[in-house]
């Protein structure tokens, strides 16, 4: 029954209260009538206060009770200072918010990626590793099968090959994203279709035998209108009707950071996506992107050395193809073959740098509740002095400290909510494709707000509860007298909160200057090609069913009607365009008269180019010819290597007449290429060589066209030409080299950006907290400002006194911001370009930035010292 009451005390406390002042006036009313005399009665009831709070003890504990009204007298007081209250909100938001944001990128890009995938703790990415060469390689499909047959460890492996066709053709021509998958795909990672099935045992076996499919939900809906019917029906991809036979669930994206699909096949129909023939039983073609499930209770470094074991027998069976080669696992937010491993050092960045903004965001906020305990110290004096303890004050500092975090953490997640989607937005789309990169706001990332939130609650509750331990009563009943330069003891935890904040906005302000200058160098680089006056763009021929005669004569046809387009001087067909997502050909090589070190297989990446690439793009030839029309499947197989293979292989010697094996075939090389960019414009130099196009044709070929006519007046000529060939047909889009170039470095610039925005959110704040600082320092020592003012001070004295003051913390933070620096910033290392992590520029552009923000925060209150009356100070 106790336990009802007081839960019943919650919804009728109001009428207690009423009915508890009525019960105790009766009975002050019927001692009165006893004893004739008000005052006697009021004696024999005793302290009314005492008796409402025994009773309400025992509608409620005591403590609840305190907490109770300390959280009316909280509310309160945030209505009694509306613009403090909002300030403080404010501040706070943007604090939690930026962290809740970082939170939910990590978790929906790194550590949980993958919406309606079941158990992604135990998924790990799967990829091959070559001695002597930095990063991953992909795996062949042989090896994949003989790491399935001998792993113990290991519940199921996973192929996810991403890959693209055009849906749409005619004016509409869509390129759309998917994957070639293995048959167990949908199985193993607990996704079930809500309509059809997924794939089959077997059907990722043979050469082109299944051509069926899996669509997703958002092209079921788009492009055949949520048809019930769908199951059975079928879709032109890459020039074969396939079977849709599932459509997977609503929200399921598919199993690749940055790009959602919207088809699955299986492995059996790689040959029609990819170029390069059937794949599936050679084990030097590696092309898969894998993953593997865990089985319970296994861990990493477990599955590791049991797939190191197995790769090292498949090294000692295979020399030909798999000496110098193993198999590495790593865990999904470590994934190198998407978007992940991409973002990882950006996400990593920015993880420290909203710390550091909450840091800046609490010390700006503790300043203004230690400013307010200031102006709060009588009342606090008032309290100890009738009896309350100092435990009883510092709740209700808590309590008010938790008021203002719960409200800040509301908006901060209201904050990461709107901001979830806000890394797509600094990607551009690629081929009409939009990149996906939704964060996610789970449980995990509200735990870790939250846990955020109770932090800041207690660094607020405790920096003016610092304040309360030092009351004296017979003092601070007593007016004081502050001082701008003297008594700065009792401003020190002021004034090291501001120095913390310069010095942390310091920080950041050099890290977003390394990151500018490194990008601005990027985008300065020369990339061994000509990035101006060399368009790109492709047909899809493919996905429109060619065969490769069909695809050479449109190839033809189409680069001679190019060729004659005004303003047009070359063209060109290439395989693959560098710096582009696209993966260039592999193969293991041999070369004449040079011996690979033992255990070691080279192998070197080459591209299919057509006549006049090299001058079309504007790589140099060093020595030599490029390939002509007379190249062709008929003619002597050739090739073009660049400079640092020349010297790598043939050390020294002219290359040139000298043959070189790839794929069992020699080919003689006939020129030297300058060395240029392939995959990044921060590789290193690298070995990398050219074959004739119609010598290793691929129906998937973009177009180089070099001119100085604008994008979009070659984009129209190019479409008019392509329908005179087709009508069915349509061009994709039409870009730079340098917009290639530009979207290659797109991780560089969301670096940029985020510390940039966030950068600047710290400036702000620091600035807020300085001026704050500042402004109450001036208030509070206007009885000295006018003494100073009656003795002959000027304004230009004043001005200078209090501006002085403020350089004086931004300088102390500066140099402490400074010092982290020089000791922090080598952690950029993964995202500078040819920038020293000390440049004295980025340092100095800091120091500037920081001196003209303190400036600006001390102006207005050194102003306000100006205009101090010294008569009226005086009198007072």
């Amino acid at each position: 029954m106790r336990l009802i009451r007081r839960m019943l005390y919650f919804f009728r406390w109001r009428r207690q209260h009423a009915d508890l002042a009525e019960e105790m006036e009766f009975h002050r009313q019927m001692l009165e009538r006893e004893f004739g005399d008000r005052y006697a009665a009021n004696r024999r009831m005793g302290p009314a206060m005492l008796a409402r709070e025994d009773a309400r003890g025992v509608w409620l504990p005591l403590r609840f009770e305190s907490v109770l009204q300390d959280i009316r007298v909280g509310f309160r007081m945030l209505r009694r200072s509306p613009g403090f209250s909002i300030l403080v909100i404010l501040c706070l938001t943007l604090g939690i918010g930026a962290n809740a944001a970082v939170f939910s990128w990590i978790e929906g890009i790194l550590f949980r990626p993958y919406p309606l995938v079941a158990h992604q703790e135990r998924l790990l990415a799967l990829t091959g590793t070559a001695r002597g060469e930095a990063g991953s390689t992909n795996i062949s499909w042989p090896d994949l099968l003989d790491l399935q047959k001998s792993c113990t460890l290991i519940d199921s492996f996973i192929v996810n090959k991403i890959m693209g066709t055009t849906l749409s053709l005619g004016d509409r021509a869509e390129r759309t994203i998917g994957s070639i998958v293995s048959a167990n795909y949908f199985d193993a990672i607990g996704v079930r279709p809500i309509l059809g099935r997924g794939f089959e045992p077997g059907e990722d076996v043979g050469r082109n035998a299944h051509p069926v499919t899996v669509i997703s939900y958002q092209l079921w809906q788009s492009r055949f209108k949520g048809d019930p019917a769908i199951i059975g029906k079928t879709q032109r991809l890459n020039g074969i009707e396939h079977t849709i036979v599932g459509v997977a669930p609503e929200g399921f994206l598919g199993t690749f950071v940055g790009w959602s699909m919207q088809f699955w096949v299986p492995a059996s129909m790689e040959e029609t996506f990819e170029s390069g023939g059937y794949k599936l039983e050679d084990r030097g073609a590696r092309w898969i992107e894998a993953y593997v499930r865990l089985k319970p209770g296994a861990t990493l470094e477990q599955a590791q050395q049991e797939i190191s074991a197995v790769a090292k027998r498949l090294e000692t069976d295979f020399p030909a193809t798999n000496r110098g080669r193993s198999i590495k696992l790593w865990p999904l937010w470590q994934t190198p073959f998407n978007n992940a491993g991409t973002l990882l050092p950006t996400l990593g960045i920015m993880l420290v740098v909203v710390a550091f903004v909450l840091l800046i965001a609490c010390a700006n906020v503790g300043n203004l509740l230690l400013v307010r305990s200031f102006a709060r110290r009588h009342e606090m004096t008032v309290r100890v002095a009738v009896g309350a303890n100092r435990s009883r004050l510092l709740q209700q500092l808590i309590t008010e400290g938790l008021i203002l975090s719960a409200l800040a953490a509301t908006g901060g997640l209201l904050v990461a909510h709107w901001c979830r989607h806000a890394p797509v937005l600094l990607f551009p789309a690629r081929a009409g494709v939009a990149m996906t990169l939704p964060g996610e706001i789970d449980w995990r990332v509200l735990a870790l707000s939250a846990g955020v939130c109770l932090l800041s609650t207690l660094l607020l509750g405790l920096v003016p509860a610092i304040q309360t331990r030092k009351i004296d009563l017979a003092g601070a009943l007593k007016s004081e007298i502050a001082s701008l330069v003297g008594g700065h003891g009792k401003s020190w935890v002021r004034s090291s909160l501001v120095v913390v904040q310069v010095s942390l906005s310091f920080l950041l302000l050099v890290g977003a200057g390394l990151l500018m200058q490194s990008l601005q160098r990027i985008h300065n680089a020369n990339p061994g090609f000509s990035t101006q006056g060399v368009l790109i763009t492709a047909v899809d021929l493919r996905g429109a069913g060619y065969d490769p005669q069909r695809a050479k004569n449109f190839q033809d046809d189409l680069l001679e009607r190019v060729q004659a387009l005004p303003g047009v001087e070359s063209a060109a067909f290439a395989r693959a365009t560098p710096l582009s997502y696209g993966s260039f050909s592999s193969s293991p090589i041999a070369v004449d008269g040079y011996q690979p070190p033992p255990n070691e297989q080279p192998a070197v990446q080459y591209n299919e180019v057509g006549p006049s690439y090299f001058s079309t793009i504007g790589i140099p030839l060093l020595s030599g010819r490029e390939f002509t029309p007379a190249d062709n499947e008929t003619a002597p197989p050739i090739a073009v290597v660049n400079d640092v293979m020349a010297a790598q292989y043939w050390r020294g010697d002219d290359p040139i007449g000298k043959r070189l094996q790839v794929k069992g075939q020699w080919r003689q090389v006939v020129g030297v290429a300058k060395v240029s960019k392939y995959q990044s414009v921060r590789e290193n130099p690298t070995p990398f060589f050219y074959v004739p196009l119609r010598q290793n044709f691929s129906v998937g070929a973009s177009l180089h066209i070099r001119t100085r006519m604008p994008p979009e007046t070659i984009a129209a000529a190019l479409a008019r030409e392509v329908h005179a060939l087709d009508a069915n047909l349509a061009p994709y889009e039409v870009i730079t080299l340098q917009e290639q170039m530009d979207r290659s470095t797109s991780p560089q610039r969301v670096a940029v950006t985020l510390l940039g925005v966030l950068g600047g959110l710290a400036l702000l704040l620091a600035t807020v907290g300085l001026y704050a600082v500042m402004s109450y320092t001036v208030s509070q020592s206007t009885r000295e400002l006018g003494l100073r003012m009656a003795l002959g001070a000027g304004a230009s004295n004043l001005l200078r006194l209090v501006i002085s003051h403020g350089l004086a913390l931004t300088a102390g933070g500066v140099v402490l911001g400074a010092a982290a620096a020089l000791g922090l910033t080598h952690l950029l290392g993964n995202l500078l370009y040819k920038v020293n992590p000390r440049d004295p520029l980025a340092f100095a552009s800091a120091f500037a930035v920081m001196t003209l923000a303190a400036l600006t925060a001390c102006f207005l209150p050194a102003w306000r010292a100006t205009r101090t009356d010294p008569a009226r100070i005086l009198r007072d």
